[in-house]
Order: structure tokens, then C-alpha cells, then sequence
């Protein structure tokens, strides 16, 4: 399988930039945050040029198309997941609608309410997002706070399933795929075993729903988050979705203009999901850019993509294990895993390496990729991680592979 990358990096127009001496880009930081496409740039400036206004707050020409702007954002956005539109709620992040979850679960009464005596179940896989929201609400409300414990291999220790996911179980909320070391753990016993206690599970899908196809309702999720800047999109959105019959359960966790039925000066009452979960004016050009992302990648197609980075993995893990003090941390084939690779190079500092990359033009992540807890689990003071997307080609790799051999060797020779 192959993309014509060369067509795809002329969409971009940060491709034209030169890096530190003369180099060109070759960016390996997607799972931080993805380049935009052209397409997204313009359907954002054209908001601003032809529709701005308060959505669903006028009656006039300017806000009625803002609001069709919004809501064929939202509309796209139902589509991409195949889900209902009044399912998915925008938010400024997927680190939000995380902490939107736990807030609201703190708060609200019946099926979804967390109180003491209550379990949280996560993973040592998890990016900070997606376990500092369950600690603080586990401190709140005298919750207990349990885990699924990392092997060796960066795969789930799925062993104590039985002591971990119990009759006290509330909510079980595990990644999709490690942002450090590309894991994608089956979570189909997971999220049965959830289901079987009546616990809800929170699926953080922010390293796959960018790069393959993700259905929640297929997978059979509660709950799903993922961000828009990581799909081609702008920064400043992203998307909490929720099944109907639990979001109409769920308390809000931000209040003010727009989520209301009524208001009276000593009471309120919500409006329906997603209105119940979006006070104030939106942001609004930046959904609109996501849904140009999010068409973007469906006009190439996700299987597509998906094949293409598994490819660019293959040649890089294959690199990357022929050069002498080089260890890749975590799965070391192309099963079960996504496109990230971590790695260490003997005696030599992650940063190091990463500024040594940087004179090549090669932009990776390096440190503990917010997730402390995953990198003091390895004995790591961190790693230094490539991320491939659509807009990566071989020769990306191969830069990659130089680049880290130059280091080495620069940092030998001192």
C-alpha cells in the first residue's frame, strides 16, 4: 500500500519551510499535533471572511450561516464516527471532554454517579489526560482509584481483569493507543467485562481516530474523546461523544449562555444534549476547520492511511534495530500498534538526541510525552518518539535512521 505522498505534502503548505541549515521538514511529531492541509486553513479563513457571527444566537443572514457552519461541523463529525449528530459535543479539547466526564460523574445521580466506595479503573498506559481528571475525582468523592498494570512489552497485564473490574466498578477508561509507544491493547474483554458490572468505559481515541477507522458503536463504548488538532484540524476543539440515554443522565460541567430551558434567579433547568454540554459562543471556525481535517482524510481514506503508516513503521523499527545502542522501547513489530515509535540510544540524553535530529531537519518528541507514570514503569528518564501520518514518506525514514545514527556517533566521538 502506498499514498502519493508527494501530492499530499503540496497540500501543506508548511512543507515549504525550511528547517535549521537549509534543511527541509521532516515532521515526525504527529502525535502531538498533526500539520494542516490547505483545505482546513481556507474553510477557517472563510468563516471568518463570509459567516462570522454568535451561533444559534441571531436572526439574521451572518448568524443563521454560522450556524449552519457549526452544525454541518457537527453533522460531519456524526458521520465520520457513524454515530447521531445530538451524540457528538465540541469542546475546546479531548483533554476537556475528559475532564467534562469527571466532573459530571462527580455530580450526577443514578448509573453514572462516582461516590465513595466506588471504583475508577485506568491503565499505566494512559497519557495524563486520561488519568489526572479520574485522580482528582477519585479524591473528590472518596472513590478508589485502580489500574491495569504494563508489561514488560508495553502490552496490558490483562491477568487480574477479575480483581480489577468488580461489582463496585463505575468506570473503566483506557486508551486506544499508547501516545508513547504506540500500544493498541484488545480492549474487547475489557469493555465486556466493564458492561457486565454495569460500568461505563471511556475510550481515549486521540492517537487513532486521526489515523484508522473508529467506530465507537462497533466497538461498543460509552464514551469517546478525541482532538481536532491531531486530525488535520485547528487547535482550540475537539470531541466528546456520548450515547444518547447516558448523556440525557448526565449533569453538565460548565454553565452559562446557550444550555439552558429555563432561568428564573434561583434556578436553572438544561437544555438537551449537545446544547447541555456547550455554554457559551463555541468555537466555532475552528469546527468548521476540523470537518475540512476530517473530509480531508476521508477523501484519501483511513484504511488507506492506516496501511501507509504501518509501512513507514516497518522500515523505521527496522532501521532503528540495526544501529548499535539504539532500543526501541515497547512492541517491536507492526502488531498491535499504531504508528509511534519510542526509542532510547545509549548514554545519551532523549534531548540530545532530539536537538542533534533537529539539525537534520527531523522533528520528533522527546522526554516523558505526558505520561510519567508509563516512562518511571520502563526506568526511563524518557524517550525520544516518531510519529508517523499520511503526509510521511520512506525517505522520511531514512532521514530518520541518519539522523539518529549521526547522533550517536556525535555524542561517541565526545
Amino acid at each position: 500500500m502506498t499514498l502519493d505522498v508527494a501530492a499530499i505534502k503540496a497540500d501543506f503548505p508548511i512543507f515549504s519551510e525550511k528547517m535549521r541549515n537549509g534543511k527541509r521538514l521532516v515532521f515526525l511529531d504527529s502525535g502531538a499535533t498533526s500539520q494542516k492541509p490547505r483545505s482546513v486553513i481556507e474553510a477557517e479563513k472563510n468563516f471568518y471572511f463570509t459567516s462570522n457571527a454568535a451561533v444559534h444566537r441571531g436572526s439574521y443572514l451572518l448568524a443563521e450561516k454560522a450556524s449552519e457552519a457549526y452544525e454541518g461541523a457537527r453533522a460531519k463529525v456524526a458521520e465520520f464516527l457513524q454515530v447521531s449528530q445530538d451524540e457528538v459535543i465540541f469542546t475546546k479539547s479531548a483533554t476537556e471532554g475528559i475532564n467534562v466526564l469527571a466532573y459530571s460523574f462527580g455530580a450526577s445521580s443514578g448509573q453514572l454517579q462516582v461516590k465513595k466506595g466506588d471504583e475508577i479503573v485506568v491503565s499505566e498506559l494512559e497519557h495524563h489526560a486520561n488519568l489526572i481528571p479520574w485522580q482528582q475525582l477519585a479524591k473528590r468523592t472518596g472513590a478508589t482509584l485502580k489500574w491495569f498494570e504494563m508489561n514488560p512489552d508495553g502490552s496490558l497485564d490483562f491477568s487480574k481483569i477479575d480483581e480489577l473490574i468488580t461489582k463496585r466498578t463505575k468506570v473503566v477508561a483506557l486508551t486506544h493507543q499508547s501516545n508513547v509507544l504506540g500500544t493498541t491493547p484488545n480492549l474487547a474483554p475489557i469493555i465486556a467485562a466493564a458492561h457486565a458490572v454495569s460500568a461505563v468505559f471511556v475510550l481515549d481515541a486521540c492517537q487513532t481516530v486521526p489515523h484508522q477507522i473508529v467506530h465507537p458503536n462497533e466497538l461498543n463504548v460509552d464514551f469517546l474523546v478525541f482532538s481536532g488538532h491531531k486530525s488535520l484540524g485547528p487547535t482550540g476543539i475537539g470531541v466528546l461523544w456520548g450515547k444518547s440515554d447516558l448523556l440525557a443522565h448526565m449533569e453538565p460541567a460548565l454553565f452559562g449562555g446557550s444550555m439552558i430551558e429555563t432561568v428564573t434567579m434561583t434556578d436553572s433547568t438544561w437544555a438537551d444534549a449537545p446544547k447541555k454540554f456547550e455554554a457559551g459562543v463555541p468555537n466555532m471556525a475552528q469546527a468548521v476547520g476540523m470537518a475540512a481535517g476530517l473530509d480531508y482524510l476521508q477523501n484519501i481514506g483511513l484504511d488507506k492511511i492506516h496501511a501507509w503508516e504501518m509501512e513507514l513503521t516497518k522500515s523505521a523499527l527496522q532501521g532503528l534495530a540495526s544501529i548499535e545502542g539504539v532500543k526501541v522501547i515497547g512492541p517491536q513489530g507492526v502488531e498491535n500498534r499504531g504508528g509511534v515509535i519510542s526509542f532510547t540510544v545509549d548514554e545519551i540524553h532523549p534531548h540530545d538526541v532530539g536537538q542533534v535530529l533537529d539539525q537534520y531537519g527531523v522533528a520528533v518528541r522527546t522526554g516523558h510525552h505526558c505520561a510519567w507514570p508509563l516512562i518511571r514503569k520502563l526506568g526511563l528518564q524518557g524517550t525520544t518518539r516518531a510519529s508517523f501520518y499520511l503526509y510521511n514518506d520512506m525517505n522520511d525514514v531514512e532521514v530518520l535512521i541518519e539522523s539518529v545514527e549521526a547522533a550517536r556517533d556525535y555524542f561517541r566521538k565526545r
